[in-house]
């Protein structure tokens, strides 16, 4: 082993910077190894020439700085699957074969990637078919990967969302309004379920689970009887209307995702109950800022095991963390199981301990 390449694929998060820092500390000083970071993740390995898109990362250009850092210094992409790649002409190409050749021409003995479960699958199948040596690192602010009890972004975000609460039950007692937050979550329900626990929530809605209208309504009349006139609602993006249609939006693009199902609750309350209801969507908000602790941490284990994992050419693994450890798993085994909110689990039972309403 002589050089290593990393890159981080699909959306920004915080700790990416801390993972980046780790694996080049490990790799130069445990090692002696040289470290190439690529831009803006697997559209690094189209560009040619590929060294307009690749960085040499040494111990003097990370200052403790980077540490602190949201964001990704190397830049990212959650668009252009390469084995469906849209062309200007409106086709789509398999460009797979073009990633695999900027691999080789770089002229690395392995490569590190940071992703969720779509980047993660993407770089599998590259790694596969291109017999690429190849470790993952896991990032996700839903924290949905499988085996891994924690991806590296969602305890920020989840701080993120426990501070919002924070911040609005305080407005929320004074108006006597029902202050609905909502919080991402594109198909679990993770961020919402422990922020809202954290943070006092007294209805928490998750896409895990159905709800009605009325017995949310329920709920903030009891508080009105026991004299409290104001209420904490938190949703994730994903949760669909009681009907069971989904609360999408379009951008200038045309493209649809999810946003505005705090939006549909505030006026559903508000007809209900008669209460006065403002609406909070953090939005990129949760995946900004300095990372906490527990991300520094999480990146830096990650990071190291990931290079000691190449370092036993043991490769199309995973690290992950579980039972308080980091350890490493088959790839292939991570991005086959999906990580969604366990309804029986025991923060479910917490929150119903609590009195929070799931709407159920």
């Amino acid at each position: 082993m002589k050089r290593i390449a990393i890159l981080t694929s699909g959306g920004d998060c915080a700790g990416l910077n801390a993972v980046i820092r780790a694996v080049t500390y490990r790799a130069i000083q445990g090692y002696g190894w040289e470290v190439l970071g690529i831009h803006n993740g697997t559209q690094g390995l189209l560009a040619r020439p590929l060294e307009y898109e690749t960085l040499n990362l040494s111990l003097r250009g990370f200052e403790d700085r980077l540490l602190r850092m949201g964001g990704t210094i190397l830049g990212t992409t959650n668009k252009g699957n390469p084995f469906h790649y849209p062309m200007p002409d409106g086709t789509f190409l398999n460009r797979s074969e073009e990633i695999i050749e900027g691999y080789r021409r770089l002229e690395i003995d392995a490569l590190i990637g940071v992703g969720g479960d779509g980047s993660l699958k993407i770089l599998s199948e590259l790694a596969a078919q291109g017999n690429l040596n190849f470790v993952a690192i896991p990032k996700t602010i839903d924290n949905d990967l499988g085996i891994t009890e924690n991806s590296i972004g969602f305890s920020t975000a989840v701080q993120v969302a426990t501070e919002a609460l924070d911040r609005l039950q305080p407005t929320a007692a004074s108006h006597d309004r029902v202050m609905i937050l909502e919080v991402m979550g594109r198909d679990a329900g993770h961020i919402a379920l422990i922020s809202g626990i954290a943070g006092g929530a007294d209805v928490i809605l998750i896409p895990e689970i159905p709800y009605r209208m009325t017995i949310i309504a329920d709920k903030i009349k009891e508080l009105q009887k026991r004299g409290r006139r104001s209420a904490l609602v938190i949703v994730a993006e994903a949760v669909k209307k009681e009907n069971g249609d989904s609360v999408v939006i379009h951008d200038i693009m045309g493209k649809e995702r999810y946003g505005g199902i705090g939006h549909y609750l505030g006026e559903k309350i508000s007809e209900l109950t008669g209460a006065e209801t403002r609406v909070t969507v953090l939005g990129h908000l949760q995946r900004g800022g300095q990372p906490d602790f527990r991300d520094r941490l999480l990146a830096c284990a990650f990071g190291v095991h990931a290079v000691d994992l190449v370092a036993e050419k043991k490769f199309n693994r995973m690290v992950a963390w579980q039972n308080r450890k980091v350890i490493d798993v088959p790839l292939e085994e991570a991005i086959a199981h999906y990580q969604d909110v366990n309804i029986h689990g025991t923060m479910m039972a917490t929150a119903r301990g609590l009195g929070i309403s799931f709407g159920d």
